[in-house]
């Protein structure tokens, strides 16, 4: 068993504990005494501040209960209430205005989104077939004649254009030169290829009517002049009996529809004091899409029929591998396209001087050239 504590540490217990007693005794006795301060001093404190608030209260409803103060208290009071009316209406016509334009918009939007999905859906139905039996851009010119029915050889989008600078282009600066608006362009191409039979809308841009000339010409799978005859062709640019001779030898519809264009740019040759464009300066514009030799085709229009197509055995279909397909809308259709953007005219290919040289003849010398012709009269 334990031993029992020594006397000495009993002591040394006893006078610890009873230490510890008086020290509790007069920690509680401070402690209150602080507590008691301290309840007296907030008693004294809230008393002043509710004095002072009251003296407050009383000295500002003495000053209100005059009456010029009165007064001036109620004109603040109508004047702010007249400022908080105006910027609470100022702020609902600002709202309904917002959500009037924005309504509008979003109608823009949605119209602009329909109509642009329906050109989608018809321009990729086309684009899955080949070239559709509608399509005029990228077929070969006899194709687009035999479709229309008509007695006179050459494709109605070339005579709608010709009669629509004849009466109202030929003075449009640098016509056949200008570089046309590829959103404009594109969509006339896709309005042709639907219907060759179509209008030109109303307001179209003299500019774009002759780069769509140009477009089409650029989509023939071979040159108004043939491959075969180019060589011909070119040397015999110093001879119009030559050349005229030379010529009767073409596919009656190219001879024809050569015939209307250089018609029509010998009518803008004579305006060249107003349009700035004389015969060598169409010659030099006109001659890549023309006449070119198998393989140097003017690649820079392929941007409105650059499908490449597979071939299809259906007979309303077009072979596929005669020659390239319509207009690609889907490669233009990208949101960072520009969609005001002109077409580049520079492929890189160098340049024919001897092509030049022979469309210059054909528009100075049309009359001579094409004397058997129905000759082209607006």
């Amino acid at each position: 068993m334990p031993s029992a504590a020594s006397p000495q540490w009993q002591e040394k217990a006893s006078d610890f504990l009873q230490s510890s007693s008086v020290k509790l005794k007069e920690a509680g006795h401070t402690a209150g005494t602080f507590v008691e301060e301290v309840a007296k001093d907030a008693k004294g404190n809230v008393a002043d501040a509710v004095g002072k608030v009251g003296s407050m209260v009383k000295s500002r409803w003495s000053l209100l209960q005059q009456p010029s103060t009165r007064h001036a208290m109620q004109e603040r009071l109508i004047t702010a209430a007249a400022t908080t009316s105006m910027f609470l209406r100022k702020g609902f016509s600002e709202t309904k205005d917002k959500v009037t334009v924005g309504k509008t918009k979003a109608e823009e939007v949605a119209k602009k989104t329909a109509q642009k999905s329906k050109t989608l859906l018809t321009d990729l139905e086309r684009w899955q077939k080949g070239v559709a039996s509608t399509d005029v851009f990228g077929v070969p010119i006899e194709v687009t004649v035999h479709r229309q029915h008509s007695t006179r050889p050459i494709p109605y989008i070339l005579v709608k254009c010709a009669d629509y600078l004849v009466l109202s282009g030929m003075s449009s600066q640098e016509l056949f030169k200008s570089e046309g608006d590829r959103k404009v362009i594109q969509h006339l191409v896709s309005l042709y290829n639907q219907d060759l039979n179509a209008s030109l809308p109303e307001g179209v841009n003299a500019l774009d009517v002759a780069s769509l000339m140009k477009c089409y010409l650029a989509s023939l799978p071979e040159p108004l002049t043939t491959f075969e005859l180019y060589n011909e062709i070119r040397s015999a640019r110093s001879s119009i009996h030559t050349m005229r001779n030379i010529l009767k030898r073409l596919p009656t519809v190219n001879y024809m529809t050569l015939e209307l264009i250089t018609a029509v740019l010998l009518r803008v040759s004579q305006k060249s004091l107003l349009n700035k464009m004389d015969a060598r300066s169409i010659a030099m514009e006109m001659a890549p899409i023309l006449m070119w030799q198998q393989g140097q085709r003017p690649e820079h229009y392929k941007q409105f029929w650059n499908h490449s197509l597979k071939s299809h055995s259906k007979t309303d279909r077009i072979p596929a591998q005669d020659y390239d397909s319509t207009w690609d809308m889907l490669a233009e259709e990208g949101e960072d396209a520009d969609a005001s953007s002109p077409i580049p005219l520079d492929d890189g290919l160098p340049v024919d001087y001897g092509a030049i040289e022979v469309i210059q003849c054909l528009i100075e010398q049309h009359n001579a050239i094409f004397t058997d012709a129905n000759e082209t009269v607006w």
